[in-house]
């Protein structure tokens, strides 16, 4: 990993303690370069969802946000895929689960030299 794709690893997981040390609980920090791919509206619709209630499957999910199923467990699975949710299985169906309380998007920061 190049030095300076570790600082900003470090720098993301620094921002988590600082955020979980004021209050926050549950933090996760988003890599800013994927952030416009992984929250999409729609995919921001379902983790609200998510954080609303409880779902005991995809399919049910979909049916709340009136959506093919197919295309919420495409959404999920991306955003499984950036540790957002998770899965609880409950028998043949799975439910999706928040993963953290708190999604923050890293900072974007420009360095200047003078």
């Amino acid at each position: 990993m190049a030095i300076q794709q570790r600082n900003r690893v470090e720098a993301r997981a620094e921002m988590a303690r600082a955020l979980a040390m004021n209050g926050f609980e549950e933090v996760h920090v988003l890599n800013h370069e994927t952030t416009d791919e992984v929250l999409t509206p729609k995919r921001r619709e379902l983790l609200e969802r998510l954080a609303e209630e409880e779902y005991r499957s995809v399919r049910a999910l979909a049916r709340a946000v009136d959506r093919d199923k197919g295309a919420v467990s495409k959404d999920l699975h991306t955003l499984a895929k950036h540790d957002l949710v998770a899965y609880e299985e409950h028998g043949a169906s799975k439910a999706p689960q928040l993963r953290h309380q708190t999604i923050v998007v890293e900072p974007v920061v420009f360095e200047h030299e003078s």
